[in-house]
């Protein structure tokens, strides 16, 4: 299958990269000033995000002066174990929703929220702290989500993720297979999934039907191996990432 440039997006975290493996949103530049970097690149399209008091006509056709056109979204959903806690970021959900929608591009992948605290930030890629019962919460946490976002018109897209409770293939197949198809996509990371030590094509090509867009990174099977047989915690391993020469073929 033949895979043209213009199927691939940017999401522009290098410029929320911080010191300690983390991300501050608030230091990115204007949109104005990253676009013609981005632009400068060679890529066509970056991850769709509306910035408040914008609308997702200006975002399109600011992107659209540069060259670029929007791209899949993304939403995260922290992880409180009250569940009146967690209601709020329904709201978040629906409005990234309406904004992909807004600009032309429904897919927004779905993701568990990451804290610097989070047990599986300091343990991460093995499946730390596994509990059935939490697993049951948050997928019906995400499942809600999903609906929400659908009903804007979205296309939802499961996304598991290091250093959140949706983090093993096992626990990614329990949620693609006790939620909808019509409702919830798979939009999986390679890189993430083959840090828990698995080979992400095979979860690929088993949900291939439902798989609306994948996340591609830089990845390291050494450091990966590394940060699950010697307990290296996130943001060590991710920083140590960035400074690694490439796997040897």
């Amino acid at each position: 299958m033949d895979i043209s440039q213009s199927q691939f997006a940017l999401n522009p975290i290098q410029w929320l990269a911080t010191d300690d493996g983390w991300i501050d949103p608030g230091q990115a530049p204007p949109l104005d000033r990253r676009l013609p970097v981005i632009a400068a690149s060679s890529f066509t399209a970056i991850k769709t995000e509306v910035p408040a008091g914008t609308t997702p006509r200006e975002y399109r056709e600011q992107l659209a002066r540069a060259g670029i056109r929007p791209g899949p979204g993304y939403v995260p959903m922290p992880w409180f174990e009250d569940a009146a806690a967690r209601q709020p970021f329904m709201e978040r959900a629906r409005v990234t929703a309406a904004n992909n929608v807004g600009v032309g591009e429904p897919l927004v992948f779905l993701a568990m929220g990451m804290d610097k605290e989070a047990p599986r930030v300091a343990h991460p890629g093995v499946g730390f702290d596994f509990n059935a019962a939490r697993l049951e919460a948050v997928r019906d946490y995400l499942a809600e989500a999903a609906t929400i976002m659908a009903g804007e018109g979205a296309v939802p897209a499961l996304h598991p993720h290091i250093g959140t409770w949706i983090e093993t293939v096992d626990e990614a197949r329990f949620v693609l297979d006790t939620v909808d198809d019509r409702l919830l996509s798979f939009g999986p990371d390679a890189g993430h999934l083959a840090w828990t030590g698995v080979n992400p094509a095979h979860i690929v090509a088993e949900y291939a039907s439902r798989v609306a867009g994948i996340h591609i990174k830089d990845y390291h099977s050494h450091l990966a191996k590394r940060s699950r047989t010697e307990d290296v915690d996130y943001r060590s391993t991710v920083l140590e990432g960035g400074l690694a020469t490439p796997d040897p073929p």
